[in-house]
């Protein structure tokens, strides 16, 4: 259905489109929520800013963790829930956990019958790998390019059904109507031409925004679109200062700068040395040593060159030599590929130089651990944009058993939500308007002089700068100035030319999204004053117990403003605490010995 609202040029038309559930983003998650929503007799839409099986679920190349014990038959759902609450620094959400440990494996059988090709066993059974801080291995795999196979089978599956995809059109705002949320605004990146969604719930699954940072594994979609409109509609946000740096980026040549290396190198039995031949993971983690937890071996990485012992480019040695050519090309071939067309370096021969790069948010929009729900009515998060599951560190291969166990509780959430709610989407045409005008401002504006992408630069350089792996107060406070002076800039941001085809107009939108998601970030990491996991403050010696016990929930003030409330953690059931019983801290949650000074 179209609607033309006026007849005085394209750029005041918009198109109608009506959903009983409408789903942002196109990842594992989203196609997921699409899936199950369908499956339950909706219709649904699926909107992606980009195409079609381009999402960040592709850059998930070593495994999806599920305790199916193929491998290692002692594993199970238990023992993936304390490797991943231990791993989280227990600020987890534990009922979230719970859910995804017991969860995984089925979700896993379920892509297999869907079509997913894994890798096998001499005995037929799903391979599985180990990986950092995985107490058994555990990552079902398909050599080193699992998401892409993820992505496939459930664009395969998605297409079979009814759902209606609009790729490259990207969201600008969620309409909301007695408090609750009933559609959103959006405009196809190749026009300009705006869509009207309506929509009686809304699932995001919108994935990360790793493109605050200058070096990220992230791709250009990764601004925090989904987070921000979330947050402008009411919704709470968690965990905002864990922002997970890999270990293991590219680091040569420029261009590739921070391009990831699958932890999977690790897990095939990948061994780092420093500039001297040293291999130094025992001075961080004796025992786990390369297959320590994520934040431990960047934080290890980012020391051994900050110390003087780097590689020439800036990095550290990453060696898998010894599985030899015809190894690496069963286990690890997107790597080869990788380093030899992008770097000139046969990785069977000689050693990867690489150094921790941004690549995934453990924060996120709150979410209920049964549906999905936010706090807002009609809105659901899913994914990477969603809090909760991680904590304060996200162990490998957990990202993509997320994806499909909450992307079905999302649909699944969103779906009942709809059938047992009589939701009106109409709006007054005023208010479509008034988003529409707001969208067009940089275009349309007679005057301002602010360039989009240099306030883009500026803002990757100041987080670099003050919000990187390291941290402290003083240096935290100076990157909030930068930032909130950025944002004082944004109301004079111009662009040229029209809407068709224009990736300034593009970037003028993000850097909004940018700025705020930054903002909130730095206040967050100021208010937790420790070290843990991800939130590493160089000017406080270790984890503090009473902060252990604690979340920041981020929600936008009546003043427009970024508010920080500490809100308890519930304690967990005793059928989950006793699993703890005789181990570490339930709140400091730090390894004894080496680990925990570092």
């Amino acid at each position: 259905m179209e609607r033309d609202t006026h007849t005085n040029g394209s750029r005041d038309r918009h198109e109608v489109r009506e959903h009983d559930v409408l789903i942002i983003g196109a990842g594992g998650a989203g196609l997921r929520a699409a899936i199950e929503a369908t499956e339950r007799g909706l219709s649904v839409g699926v909107v992606t800013k980009s195409l079609l099986g381009k999402a960040h679920t592709v850059m998930a190349e070593g495994g999806v963790a599920a305790s199916l014990g193929n491998v290692d038959p002692e594993d199970g759902w238990r023992q993936h829930f304390i490797d991943t609450m231990k791993s989280g620094k227990f600020i987890n959400n534990w009922q979230m956990v719970e859910h995804f440990a017991k969860e995984a494996p089925d979700r896993v059988y379920e892509l297999e019958q869907w079509g997913a090709l894994f890798n096998r066993t001499p005995e037929g059974k799903i391979s599985q790998r180990p990986f950092g801080a995985h107490t058994y291995r555990r990552l079902c795999h398909v050599g080193d390019r699992t998401g892409l196979e993820m992505i496939r089978t459930l664009q395969e599956k998605t297409l079979a059904t009814d759902t209606k995809v609009y790729m490259e059109t990207t969201v600008t705002n969620l309409f909301k109507k007695d408090g609750r949320v009933v559609g959103a605004l959006a405009y196809t990146r190749e026009s300009g031409r705006f869509i009207h969604f309506k929509a009686k719930a809304v699932v995001m699954a919108t994935g990360g925004w790793g493109r605050i940072y200058k070096v990220t594994s992230n791709s250009w979609e990764g601004t925090g679109d989904g987070l921000v409109l979330a947050y402008n509609a009411g919704a709470e946000l968690v965990d905002m200062e864990m922002v997970q740096f890999h270990p293991t980026g590219m680091v040569w040549p420029p261009g590739v700068r921070g391009l990831l290396v699958t932890e999977g190198v690790r897990g095939e039995g990948g061994i780092l040395r420093n500039s001297e031949g040293e291999r130094y993971m025992g001075n961080y983690d004796e025992e786990r040593m390369e297959l320590s937890s994520r934040d431990v071996v960047a934080r290890a990485n980012y020391t051994e060159v900050q110390e003087g012992r780097g590689s020439p480019h800036g990095g550290v040695y990453l060696d898998i030599t010894h599985l030899g050519y015809n190894g690496i090309m069963k286990k690890l071939p997107t790597m080869h590929e990788q380093f030899l067309k992008l770097a000139d370096i046969d990785i069977s021969k000689e050693p990867m130089e690489v150094f921790p790069t941004i690549h995934y948010t453990m924060g996120g929009i709150k979410v209920d651990a049964e549906t999905c729900a936010t706090n807002v009515p009609g809105l659901y998060a899913a994914g990477e944009c969603a809090g909760g599951l991680h904590g304060a560190n996200r162990l490998g291969g957990n990202s993509l058993s997320d994806l499909l166990v909450f992307g079905r509780r999302a649909g699944m959430g969103a779906a009942e939500y709809v059938k047992s709610n009589g939701v009106s989407t109409e709006l007054e045409d005023r208010e479509v308007e008034e988003q529409k005008k707001r969208v067009l401002h940089p275009l349309e504006r007679r005057d301002g002089d602010e360039n989009p992408y240099m306030i883009q630069q500026e803002l990757q350089a100041a987080m670099m700068e003050h919000a990187n792996l390291m941290r402290n107060e003083d240096s935290l406070k100076e990157g909030l100035g930068k930032v909130l002076a950025l944002k004082d800039r944004l109301p004079n941001v111009k662009v040229q030319g029209s809407t068709l085809f224009n990736p300034g107009w593009h970037a003028a939108q993000d850097v909004h999204y940018l700025i705020q998601v930054s903002e909130i970030i730095i206040r967050a990491a100021l208010e937790r004053t420790e070290r843990r996991g991800a939130q590493w403050r160089l000017d406080y010696d270790g984890p503090d117990d009473e902060l252990g016990k604690i979340n920041f929930i981020v929600t936008k003030d009546q003043q427009g403003e970024v508010g920080i409330e500490k809100r308890e953690i519930p304690p967990m059931p005793q059928h989950l605490a006793e699993l703890f019983d005789g181990g570490d801290d339930k709140h400091g949650g730090e390894q004894q010995g080496k680990e925990s000074q570092f």
